[in-house]
């Protein structure tokens, strides 16, 4: 157990440090150039950086150390640990990524910036960590809540670029809107754990599935049903979970029972207690 334990944790990390990669370049290679904004602290070390010609990278890092502290007290120190790994690794990045010009056009650079820091925010969070700033605020917001993390992530950049652009340049304010608005929705396509799907599982094998989803631990409910051609009484498990775990419970069937009936239906909200993980 502890090496399988250890194994994935190698894997978390070097899912991190390939989404800080993805972010450092985002940042160097497509935002920095053209003088466009991130959103949240990202956004603030680089308006500090582009007018005191400070290293954006240090900023970023020094900005990112009191949220990573409240998040060290009110998430956990697993999501605190990779976060800070992920803040570290994405300053060393922009250290060593250059920032001159990839692309000529401002508007290509706030599309594809956006593109690669959302996927670097997305395969941090969907391991269970973060990329620092605003991420760790909008987990905070979101952990108790049925609200997309990239939803929120964009609300709250968006009130740093907008008062941005009312202190200096709307042309770059609204540039970098675009490119905070596809970061989230990337966000979103990868960080899938706030969508649920309900499970209407008929099998045999009631207490053997049962015992294996209460590991999870998801609760479930039994239903007595009976089939409309045999006229068999049979029983009806259901189950809520999120799409992140869907594929734990398809291996959970397979293993019990390959033959079982299996509905899987997404759900549109769940009113009542659903515990949901980090």
């Amino acid at each position: 157990m502890k090496q399988m334990i250890t194994i994935r944790d190698m894997i978390h990390i070097l899912i991190v440090a390939l989404g800080a990669l993805l972010i450092a370049v985002g940042f160097n290679r497509f935002l920095i150039p053209h003088q466009l904004l991130s959103g949240g602290v990202s956004g603030i070390s680089m308006i500090a950086g582009y007018y005191a010609k400070w290293n954006i990278g240090l900023l970023y890092f020094l900005f990112n150390l009191p949220i990573l502290i409240w998040g060290w007290i009110v998430i956990g120190r697993y999501f605190v640990l990779l976060s800070i790994l992920s803040v570290l690794l994405t300053s060393w990045f922009m250290q060593i990524v250059p920032t001159d010009h990839f692309n000529q056009d401002p508007l290509l650079g706030a599309v594809f910036g956006g593109v690669l820091i959302g996927l670097g925010t997305g395969l941090t969070l969907r391991v269970g960590g973060s990329s620092g700033g605003f991420d760790i605020v909008g987990y905070i917001l979101t952990m108790n809540r049925n609200f997309p993390l990239g939803t929120a992530l964009f609300l709250l950049n968006s009130s740093v670029v907008f008062a941005l652009g009312y202190m200096f340049n709307w042309d770059l304010a609204l540039r970098s809107m675009l490119s905070i608005f596809i970061t989230g929705k990337i966000i979103d396509t990868i960080h899938i754990r706030q969508l649920k799907v309900t499970a209407f599982i008929i099998t045999q094998y009631r207490e053997q599935i049962t015992e294996r989803l209460h590991q999870m631990p998801r609760g479930v409910t039994l239903v007595k049903t009976e089939g409309a051609f045999t006229r068999k009484p049979q029983d009806m498990l259901m189950t809520v979970t999120t799409r992140y775990e869907l594929a734990d419970l398809r291996k959970i069937i397979r293993e019990v029972d390959p033959k079982a009936w299996v509905n899987i239906v997404e759900t549109v909200e769940v009113i009542g207690e659903f515990r949901r993980l980090r």
